[in-house]
């Protein structure tokens, strides 16, 4: 099964790659384990076309990964317009809305894609949902000042109702700590939701630095299959 999951990831990491990635871009990389195999394409290709791209990382685990393959690393300071982000997310619906930040690094990951003219979604089929919480069911991440967490926390729970989890780490005591020294709350709900409401209503939570619900952002999702085959669905905007 994960050798199924990891060929899907592939295949639709370098369909969207070689289908978006031009000449002299600037290319926002997203984070991920899904974007490994999209960083491994294009130096692959900048090895043979010379592409001359500027990478613009939203962790630090795409800094390396810009780095380790050889491509010019890059800021939003020296290059805040954006031709193109690829970028992979935790569940997609039929609306092409999004649930990201799984990996806890929501807030860059939004950044990056809304400074992009192009924003492109790289999965395995696992990914691909008719309506959000069908596969993924950790809930909405939701990054928080540390200082707020605790009122955030309440304040959610009782606009929303379902249940706001601070995120623990695995292999340190406490909260996960994000690049931005934030802590994240994960909204668990049952349900379908009215997702712009619910976008709405977080953000107006006094505390709340950014969610992980990325909405309208899309222009398309590539989702592949452990046999080669990848399905593109594209924003109905």
């Amino acid at each position: 099964m994960a050798d199924a999951t990891e060929a899907g990831k592939m295949v639709a990491a370098r369909r969207a790659v070689d289908e978006n990635i031009k000449k002299g871009q600037v290319v926002g990389i997203g984070s991920g384990s899904t974007i490994i195999f999209a960083v491994e394409r294009i130096g692959e290709r900048n090895k043979k076309e010379a592409l001359n791209l500027t990478c613009i990382p939203t962790s630090f685990q795409a800094r390396q990964l810009i780095q380790d393959h050889g491509l010019t690393l890059g800021s939003l300071e020296t290059s805040p317009e954006i031709d193109v982000a690829i970028d992979g997310a935790d569940e997609v619906d039929d609306n092409l809305y999004l649930i990201k930040g799984g990996g806890g690094c929501l807030m860059q990951e939004k950044i990056i894609a809304s400074c992009a003219k192009s924003f492109f979604i790289i999965a395995d089929t696992r990914k691909n949902s008719k309506v959000l919480g069908t596969s993924w069911k950790k809930g909405v991440p939701i990054e928080v000042l540390p200082m707020a967490y605790r009122p955030v926390q309440l304040k959610i729970n009782q606009l929303l109702g379902g249940k706001a989890e601070l995120r623990m780490a695995s292999r340190k005591a406490g909260p996960v700590v994000t690049d931005n020294g934030n802590f994240i709350l994960d909204w668990v709900f049952d349900g379908a939701q009215d997702w712009p409401a619910v976008e709405r209503t977080i953000r107006d939570v006094p505390g709340v630095v950014e969610t992980g619900l990325f909405l309208n952002m899309a222009a398309a999702a590539y989702f592949g299959t452990a046999d080669g085959n990848v399905l593109v669905r594209t924003s109905k905007q």
